[in-house]
């Protein structure tokens, strides 16, 4: 709906309510339409075309697998050691079953067709109510397009990749009713089933319905009518049904409830929201899983896709109205309902991106009728062409985004995969210790082999105490000592990045037990083998003497290494064994860096520092050793950019910039490097050779 625009300010103030001639509406099968709806289509396409780096996918396609090839549903818990065989509701089976099909015919490429498919159908069934909802012209491809770059963050292998469309769809159906006053009752109530066989946030769509059961009561209360001037015998939307297409939503809403029941495992499969909302959220293991952290402290991670500005538009649409469009209650509860949870939790934003789309094109649709447009921009080619560029102006920062690299394959240096390797290569099994993230990828690679099933999987299965004992292990070395007492593990493959996790010391606390040894490290993982247990024996005959698996224990021994020739020589022998051992290996190639250092061989130190950069660009350190190698070479340009790149990757500033100050003025750059030393200062006040290099050239401190 295009709203009338007043003719300027001196109008207003006259009360003059002429109109200016309205925008023109391109119609949907227009072609210039068309072309911005593809464009919008690419968009949205483009946003969930990144390399994942989530590894719950790998247990999701596992169990799908199951599913299909034993043809029924496991009622059992099969996928960790410590609790095989007890009775449990499998969560998302229904998710699980139908992704792995695409998995089967196409693998990666099938994963990524999911991901395309449920992400455009999502936004597709968004944009459709939106134009229900009476937003015309180009304005909900722009939002669509908008709002799908905050969806990314969700946009894997998830179950909640399903669920958005089915978010959309009830959406869909439930502003068509209230376009009518009746009718969809045999939609919902197959949504509300499908919604309960896929994911847990299934009291979402009951709360949408009850939502709109309330609008809808109170509207007929004060004697309304359908709320747009469709006509419901002439609706694509007539729907079978007889009494349930004109029963009151109220009471959709009771028979949603029921049967969502009809699931494989009954109450227990619906029980479990609340159980994670009364217990399981307050439990250590739970509180420290970053995607359940509250959107309000990590919303500047997701600057680049504008999230914030979104979360912040919906609510302001929804009190501050054009003239002539009334409150709307249905969109204020649902505004609340989505913004409140997923402030709440970040894992629903994707959910709320699909909800948010329809309102929000619906209000910037009405406010642009109020805009005075150059007259050049009210052309039908020109808004197409316009539109059609901000959808992709407003992609770019996004879609350069670093840590969503474009690409379908999975993120290799996330993934256990050389380390799983190893395991398989020297048939190593036995009681397996693993951060619950890595479960997921160990039962991809070793199901069904009860020998070398996880400690815990990416559901944090096991007992209470399982759970309390593993979120402070990593920590806390009483902790481990406890569980490890009580577990008895064989083997422990632990994440290699130790700088990703706040106070992981647990590697450290293996290099100091003489009972365990390092057998593998590469930069994904590091498997350990207890030597007084089954494994004694590989471990004696694969243990590394001297290399270390934690990041304390390796600073002490490379400060030891310097001054030792011989450590030195032992440590580099190791650590090429490492760097062979798997292509992913920055870490070893940066050790290896150092120690040509000591030696003095500076080509040589530059060579493991440029292979430690092509595995891994954003490995910390490495490009400020290589500005200043480069420095020592006279290569003043090259160096600041080294120096520059270590900067960009946001870690804290050591001497760049006082670095960077000297490159500038062995370049005659007089100015530009009084601008780095007073940066140098800025966060490092007490740098002396900063402040005498400003005293020297003149410059302002």
């Amino acid at each position: 709906m295009t709203s009338p625009r007043k003719r300027g300010r001196g109008a207003r103030a006259r009360g003059d309510e002429a109109p200016l001639p309205p925008i023109p509406t391109l119609a949907a099968k227009d072609p210039r339409f068309l072309l911005v709806a593809l464009v919008a289509a690419l968009c949205v396409a483009a946003a969930v075309t990144y390399r994942a780096s989530t590894t719950d996918q790998w247990q999701h396609l596992l169990v799908g697998r199951v599913i299909w090839e034993t043809g029924s549903i496991p009622h059992r818990h099969l996928w960790s050691w410590p609790t095989y065989g007890q009775p449990e509701p499998l969560p998302s089976w229904g998710f699980r079953a139908l992704l792995w099909p695409f998995w089967r015919l196409g693998g990666v490429a099938g994963g990524q067709a999911w991901r395309w498919l449920t992400a455009l159908g999502a936004f597709a069934a968004a944009a459709w109510t939106a134009r229900r909802l009476g937003a015309r012209g180009l304005t909900p491809l722009f939002v669509v397009a908008l709002s799908a770059l905050s969806y990314r963050a969700r946009g894997g292998l998830r179950p909640e990749s399903l669920v958005a469309v089915l978010l959309a769809l009830e959406l869909l159906v439930l502003e068509g009713r209230r376009a009518r006053g009746h009718g969809g009752g045999l939609a919902l109530l197959a949504i509300a089933w499908a919604w309960a066989n896929v994911h847990l946030s299934y009291p979402l769509g009951l709360l949408l319905l009850a939502a709109h059961a309330l609008a809808e009561w109170l509207h007929r209360r004060a004697g309304g009518r359908a709320e747009s001037g469709e006509r419901a015998a002439g609706s694509a939307w007539a729907a079978p049904g007889g009494r349930l297409a004109r029963a009151p939503l109220a009471l959709v809403l009771a028979g949603a409830v029921v049967v969502s029941f009809a699931n494989p495992f009954g109450w227990r499969a619906l029980w479990q929201p609340f159980e994670y909302f009364l217990t399981w959220r307050h439990e250590p293991i739970f509180a420290n899983i970053p995607e359940l952290a509250p959107l309000t402290r990590t919303w500047r991670e997701y600057l680049r896709s504008g999230l914030p500005a979104l979360v912040v538009a919906w609510p302001l649409l929804v009190v501050l109205r054009p003239r002539g469009r009334r409150f709307d209650l249905a969109e204020a509860l649902t505004c609340a309902l989505f913004t409140g949870v997923t402030l709440l939790n970040q894992r629903f934003l994707g959910l709320l991106m699909v909800a948010e789309a329809p309102y929000l094109a619906r209000g910037l649709s009405a406010w642009a009728g109020f805009v005075r447009w150059p007259a050049w921009s009210v052309r039908p080619t020109a808004r197409a062409a316009l539109v059609a560029a901000a959808c992709v102006l407003v992609s770019v920062p996004a879609w350069l985004d670093p840590r969503y690299p474009w690409g379908i394959a999975p993120r290799e240096t996330f993934l256990p995969v050389r380390a799983c390797d190893f395991l398989q290569r020297h048939a190593l099994r036995g009681r397996l210790f693993n951060p619950h993230y890595f479960g997921g990828y160990v039962l991809w690679r070793f199901w069904p082999e009860r020998a070398l099933l996880p400690f815990m999987d990416v559901h944090q299965s096991g007992t209470p105490r399982d759970r309390r004992l593993a979120a402070y292990c990593f920590a806390n070395r009483e902790a481990w000592a406890e569980l490890e007492e009580e577990r008895g593990f064989d083997l422990a493959l632990l994440d290699g990045h130790q700088e990703w996790t706040a106070g992981d010391r647990l590697p450290d606390f293996l290099d100091a037990d003489p009972d365990w040894a390092l057998v593998f490290r590469d930069d994904a993982a590091a498997v350990y083998l207890r030597r007084s247990g089954r494994l004694g024996g590989a471990a004696d005959s694969l243990a590394y003497r001297v290399l270390p698996g934690g990041s304390e224990t390796a600073a002490a021994l490379f400060a030891r290494a310097g001054a030792d020739s011989a450590l030195r020589a032992r440590l580099r022998a190791e650590l090429e064994r490492a760097a062979s051992a798997s292509p992913w290996n920055a870490r070893a190639h940066s050790y290896l860096a150092t120690l040509a250092y000591y030696d003095g061989d500076l080509a040589e130190a530059r060579r493991h520092l440029e292979a430690a950069r092509r595995v891994e660009p954003e490995l910390p350190t490495v490009h400020r050793r290589l500005g200043y190698l480069l420095m020592q070479e006279g290569r003043w340009r090259e160096a600041i950019r080294e120096f520059a790149r270590e900067l960009a990757l946001g870690g804290a500033p050591l001497d760049e910039h006082l670095r960077m100050g000297q490159c500038r003025e062995r370049l005659g750059e007089r100015a530009g490097a009084i601008r780095e030393y007073r940066r140098q200062l800025a966060v490092a006040p007490q740098d002396a050779a900063a402040r005498r290099a400003l005293e020297r050239l003149g410059g302002p401190q």
